[in-house]
């Protein structure tokens, strides 16, 4: 090819490179959800299919807790708080007023939404480990107050009525595909809306704030704004994967849907897969919760507590290897190999 053929041919365009990059993740994307909607015709053991519904919701969890807490950098743990809500409307409005699941869910969704903005408000003023410490001491207050609440059963809880299996109410006795359906659904759906935010105006906003808060409001970054609607982002979700836990399991108490362990199961995921990646929360989950999950079953009594050594060693062994998370490893040997490849 000569130079001057060479010279005709234009040059791609930043834009058109980026909008090839954003195809590429949807297919990509397309290909891991197609491939997990398969796995449960695959797996006959009920058992197995109970991990793989618990790793999907998880998944869906970990990544609505990673739109604040990996993108805009606000640690909260206390987002069983908003898991509460979801699970305790859902639970409300089913048994007490025959609302199905899917109303009680955006019920619970939005309510979360409107708490987070208001406990917002206060804890956004706050930095740090504060933040961090404000919403754990939040979240257990919200544990004591269900506690002592007559109305959504107080410590006695809400058992779930047993009725035909349908997509209607959202029970399946006999069979739990559609709930690895619903699970895969939800984790989509979150996915895609951080996929969306990733490269927007929002998402640029919360990764200046997440890097230094006072340097991107000098450069004129609404940050209370921005921590505000990456809270009732997450937030909203974390509802909706509150309210379908109920469904799923039937019957909830305080301590089954609103303890510390749920709001550290959310973020250990993102943190262990890679904070503040569209990945990471799925990587994650898909190593945490079958290891915690086996561990139970074929240890039993005597595993009790397994699952927290195994987050403890799990945390330490990627804060000292990989601090960006797993999904750094594949990141490191790409850019390698283009290196490679660059004469």
């Amino acid at each position: 090819m000569t130079s001057t053929t060479l010279a005709a041919v234009p040059a791609a365009s930043p834009e058109a490179g980026f909008a090839a990059r954003r195809r590429r993740k949807l297919l990509v994307a397309a290909v891991v959800f197609a491939a997990i909607a398969a796995l449960p015709y695959g797996i006959t053991d009920v058992y197995l299919q109970n991990v793989l519904i618990l790793t999907l919701m998880y998944a869906a969890l970990s990544q609505s807790w990673n739109i604040l807490g990996g993108y805009c950098g606000q640690i909260s743990l206390g987002h069983a708080l908003y898991f509460g809500i979801g699970a305790y409307a859902t639970s409300v409005l089913f048994v007490n007023y025959g609302i199905v699941a899917w109303g009680g869910m955006l019920v619970g969704g939005v309510l979360s939404a409107l708490v987070a903005l208001a406990l917002g408000w206060p804890c956004f003023r706050l930095a740090g480990h504060y933040f961090s410490i404000a919403t754990i001491v939040i979240a257990e207050i919200g544990l004591l107050l269900v506690h002592n609440w007559d109305f959504v059963g107080g410590a006695m809880g809400i058992q779930w009525p047993f009725n035909p299996d349908s997509w209607w109410t959202l029970q399946f006795a006999r069979d739990k595909v559609p709930y690895v359906h619903f699970a895969l659904g939800l984790f989509a759906v979150v996915w895609f809306v951080t996929y969306l935010i990733e490269d927007s105006r929002w998402g640029y906003w919360w990764r200046a704030v997440k890097d230094d808060a006072q340097a991107a409001e000098s450069l004129g970054v609404e940050v209370f704004r921005s921590k505000m609607a990456a809270a009732a982002v997450s937030a909203f979700f974390t509802a909706i994967g509150g309210g379908f836990y109920a469904a799923y399991v039937s019957y909830i108490d305080p301590e089954s849907v609103m303890s510390f362990r749920f709001s550290l199961l959310f973020a250990l995921p993102a943190v262990l897969g890679g904070i503040g990646t569209l990945w990471g929360a799925l990587v994650g989950a898909a190593i945490l919760i079958p290891l915690t999950e086996i561990s139970r079953s074929y240890l039993g009594g005597t595993g009790s507590g397994i699952d927290l050594m195994l987050y403890g060693v799990l945390v330490m062994a990627i804060a000292l290897a990989r601090p960006e998370g797993i999904l750094s490893l594949f990141r490191r040997t790409r850019s390698a190999r283009n290196q490679e490849a660059t004469p």
